[in-house]
């Protein structure tokens, strides 16, 4: 079975549901096709300590790691409102640890339209494993 875009809609949506966000009420899901064909979701989770939490994309990147995937092909992240959903930095630098810049990054606010960027577009100039010697 091909993954499609609502599959990983879907997929985003449905771990968005679970999130924790009892200070900011942002809810976010994020769903990572990967180099196996799986799709592993991740949601946000607060802490009242501010710099604990976990983005929806750092916790996709964590279960697709614990399957056993190792390359993020595509990923789709939901949230609220009209505006597209976009990675903050850090989680855009954590994605291009698995990803190549030419990935799909789908950045969907629930009531707008989405928007496709590569990952490359939104991180230009990234900085990756292979200048270590990857």
């Amino acid at each position: 079975m091909a993954v499609t875009d609502q599959t990983l809609f879907e997929a985003a949506e449905a771990i968005r549901a679970h999130a924790y966000a009892p200070y900011s009420h942002f809810h976010v899901g994020a769903a990572i096709l990967a180099d196996d064909g799986n799709i592993y979701s991740g949601c946000n989770v607060e802490n009242a300590a501010y710099p604990q939490g976990n983005c929806a994309e750092a916790s996709a990147i964590a279960a697709m790691i614990a399957g056993g995937a190792r390359r993020i092909k595509r990923v789709y992240v939901t949230g609220p409102g009209r505006e597209p959903v976009t990675p903050c930095g850090g989680c855009r630098q954590r994605i291009r640890e698995f990803a190549d810049p030419d990935v799909t990054v789908i950045s969907h606010g629930v009531d707008g339209t989405p928007l496709e960027s590569t990952l490359g577009e939104l991180l230009p100039h990234s900085f990756g494993p292979e200048f270590l010697g990857r």
